[in-house]
Formats: structure tokens, C-alpha cells, sequence
């Protein structure tokens, strides 16, 4: 595949369960085990799949008019079973209020297909979730 194509951080170790990924903007992002308020690796995917979720729908419905406020909720259950640890059912919940008028009805008006095409084929965190893919690991 072409370097266009490619997306790469890299995670840093810097204490006793603590680490930083950086992005190659120079971006920097703690992740942590869950013992303190660093974001844990599962927070960081709900965190992705909302955002990407948001900033999708936010394009759509924000060429009519801009939302008055915008929320995105996203749960799911870890579970380990036969196949280890991974989440269920996952769930996205966009909360978005837009002003009254007419711009906002356009929105408004937009918002279920906005979601539903995020859902079907904008949003790349949540499609790669839902069609899944292969994972090398491997020793540098």
C-alpha cells in the first residue's frame, strides 16, 4: 500500500505502567493501566470511535448550520471469554441540539443520514471495528 494510505504512532514507556504515544505531528498522549486519569488502551478505542463518529457528523450536519451543543456516548461490556478479552456490544449515542430557524431544521433534517452513513462507511474506526482485521505482532 501507498505511504498516503499509511497512519503510525508510536508508544513510549515513561514510568511504572505509563506510557505516551505520539502521533506524527508530534501529538502527545498519555495511556495508562486504569489507576489513575490517564485514558486506558479500551478508553482510548471508545474515545476514537467517538471521535470519529463527531467529527464526521459535525462535517455533514455543519455545512447547514452549526450545532448549539454536540455530545457523543459511547459504551460496550469487556468480556473474557473463549475468545480473551474484547468488547460487546458497542453502542454510539450522538446527542446534538441545533437553534431553531431554519438552518437548524436542514440540520436537523440531516442528522439520521449523517449517522447512518458514519456508521456505514465514513467513520474508518468504526467500520474497522465492525468488519475486523488482521493484527501482526512482532518483535523489532
Amino acid at each position: 500500500m501507498s505511504d498516503e494510505t499509511l497512519r503510525r504512532l508510536d508508544l513510549t514507556q515513561i514510568g511504572a505502567g505509563r506510557y505516551q504515544a505520539i502521533n506524527a505531528r508530534g501529538g502527545v498522549l498519555p495511556v495508562g493501566t486504569g489507576g489513575d486519569a490517564e485514558f486506558t488502551p479500551v478508553e482510548l478505542m471508545l474515545a476514537a470511535l467517538a471521535g470519529c463518529t463527531a467529527i464526521d457528523v459535525g462535517l455533514i450536519t455543519g455545512k447547514r448550520a452549526a450545532a448549539d451543543s454536540f455530545d457523543v456516548h459511547v459504551e460496550g461490556h469487556k468480556v473474557r471469554d473463549d475468545d480473551g478479552s474484547h468488547l460487546v456490544d458497542l453502542e454510539v449515542t450522538v446527542s446534538i441540539r441545533f437553534p431553531e430557524g431554519e438552518a437548524g431544521d436542514h440540520a436537523r433534517e440531516t442528522l439520521p443520514r449523517a449517522i447512518q452513513q458514519t456508521a456505514d462507511r465514513l467513520c474508518s474506526v468504526g467500520r474497522t471495528l465492525q468488519l475486523g482485521t488482521t493484527v501482526d505482532y512482532r518483535t523489532a
